[in-house]
Order: structure tokens, then sequence, then C-alpha cells
């Protein structure tokens, strides 16, 4: 199959063979979803902790005589019984990381951005440039590609400063790296801008 390369101006100018073993999958609504449960899991720094009765200060003194109070007796003002005391089995840190296989990986992003261009919410540019660092030249780009009122994912090869400095302050646009993009981005998008270099390189990840 063909994938079109357009212009800033929107005009299609070449013509890229792709594979459509990458893109002309069938939509694996499963395999996506469990991609994206390991993303969102990954993101969990597991930094959650309390202190359990070794580790609350204090308490190294027993706070009364064994017999004679006619109370309970305590050995410690750290106990979980008392206040201020330790936490029993409460929550310890530890990593959630979830590995996921490569070529399930590999399969949900092809699954959606298959989806993603059978729907014409792929496009890909002749280039991606910007001369200057200015926001106003970078929402003249997108307004001469009618995707000024869209939430835009944009896959590139290398962030150049220009782009980056350019579009840091437009709130629907999203600068990310081509090899390392997650399915979650790829969905959380109204449309997917690349260069043709960002293409290439995709293709060379997804292979």
């Amino acid at each position: 199959m063909k994938i079109n390369i357009q212009s800033i101006k929107g005009d299609v100018v070449d013509k890229v063979n792709a594979d459509e073993k990458i893109f002309k999958v069938e939509l694996n609504r499963s395999v996506i979803r469990q991609a994206v449960l390991a993303e969102m899991t990954n993101l969990r720094q597991g930094t959650h902790a309390s202190k359990n009765r070794s580790a609350v200060k204090g308490g190294g003194k027993k706070p009364f005589k064994q017999k004679g109070r006619g109370v309970a007796r305590a050995g410690t003002i750290r106990s979980p019984l008392w206040k201020g005391g330790g936490v029993v089995f409460g929550p310890e840190p530890h990593s959630y990381k979830h590995k996921l296989p490569k070529k399930m990986k590999k399969l949900a992003r092809r699954s959606v951005l298959s989806d993603k261009l059978s729907k014409g919410e792929f496009m890909v540019l002749d280039k991606i440039n910007i001369d200057k660092k200015k926001t106003s030249e970078f929402v003249s780009m997108l307004k001469e590609l009618k995707l000024e009122n869209k939430k835009v994912t944009m896959l590139v090869s290398s962030f150049h400063e220009n782009l980056v400095l350019s579009s840091r302050n437009v709130r629907n646009v999203f600068i990310e790296d081509v090899k390392n993009i997650s399915v979650y981005d790829l969905l959380d998008s109204e449309i997917i801008v690349t260069d043709k270099q960002g293409l290439i390189d995709l293709i060379e990840v997804l292979a």
C-alpha cells in the first residue's frame, strides 16, 4: 500500500510504499487494552509507605511497670494498639512494573496506527520545519493543515529546538519521539502527524 506525503500547504507531493503488515492490521481491542494498562501501571511510582512499630520514633523505654496498675501491660508506647504507634500491615514501597511481550507491544501500536490511517487521522508531511522560534509560525502551519482545533500528536525523529520552543505554548499539540511512542499517546489524539523521516523510523521500529 502507499501513503501520501503532503506539503505544509496540504498538497500531495509524493507517495511512500508502506508494509501492509504495519498499516493494514485489523483492530485488536484486547491487545490495545493490555498495552494501555501496562503503560499506565508502569507509570506508578510505588513509593507509598507507612511506618511499622520498628520505624516509629521513640518507645525504647517500658512506659510503666508490668504489674500493680490495674491496666493492660505494655512494653512500648509505639505499639500498634496505642495512638501514635506503628501501623500493622500498612502499605510498603514496591514496584508496579509490568512487562508486556515485545510482539504484543508492536501489535498494539500497529493496530492503532492502522485504525488511524483508515480513518484519515494519520498525516505524513515532507518535512516539519519551523524557521523561527515563534509560536505564531507554528500556529500558521497548523492553520494551513486545518489542524488548529484538533488534538495533535507529532512524531519526530529528533527534537529540533525551533519546533519544540514554538509549539510548547500550544495546548493541543504534543511532540513525541517516534521510536518511543506509547499506545496511550497514539490513542489520546485526534490526528497523528509525522514527517517522511519519522515514517521511515516508525516502519523500522514496528517491522
